[in-house]
């Protein structure tokens, strides 16, 4: 690891994250060899996941990533990086979505976040802060690593089994909120 002394962990999170937006600034999130590639090159084994995790962890732990409360403690959300040159115009936002007690009674007790699109895709690192938490992903729960939504794809992001973070890296800072879900 660098020996290079950071202002803050929010600084260390952002230098570590550049060379990874670098490599995925032209991926589009098209097909499941993305996620794949993903959960391959940079799994919760690799030494870039275990950064990354650890920092956005401790950022929820200092109060500076998922501070502002969405819909009450169980969903928070905030912006870590606005789309510039420096993130190669992606958006950086830390979200903290727990399951645990909710009462949204949805199957295996999920807890569901705020319905969205994704006009040009998403990359989400998957954090869980407890064993069995797992996020919804465009192929299956993900109990840790990444999943990558396509473009024009839309959801409620979903998380069961307790506590995660995601930190969801969005082209162009691009996420529409005022879409309505298909009725059931």
């Amino acid at each position: 690891m660098s020996q290079i002394r950071y202002t803050s962990s929010k600084d260390e999170l952002l230098a570590r994250l550049i060379p990874f937006l670098q490599e995925v600034k032209d991926v589009t999130t098209t097909s499941t060899e993305v996620e794949q590639w993903l959960n391959t090159k940079y799994g919760v084994e690799s030494e870039l996941y275990r950064e990354l995790a650890r920092l956005i962890t401790l950022g929820v732990q200092e109060g500076w990533a998922a501070d502002a409360e969405v819909a009450g403690p169980r969903y928070r959300r905030s912006r870590v990086g606005l789309p510039s040159a420096d993130t190669f115009f992606f958006s950086i936002t830390a979200v903290l979505l727990d399951s645990t007690d909710n009462a949204q009674n949805n199957p295996e007790d999920s807890f569901r976040a705020d319905y969205h699109l994704h006009p040009y895709g998403e990359i989400n690192l998957v954090v869980p802060l407890n064993g069995g938490a797992a996020l919804a992903g465009p192929n299956g729960w993900c109990y840790g690593g990444w999943t990558a939504p396509a473009p024009g794809s839309h959801h409620f992001p979903e998380v069961k089994g307790g506590a995660l973070i995601s930190l969801t890296f969005l082209p162009a800072g691009r996420i529409a909120f005022d879409v309505k879900p298909p009725q059931q």
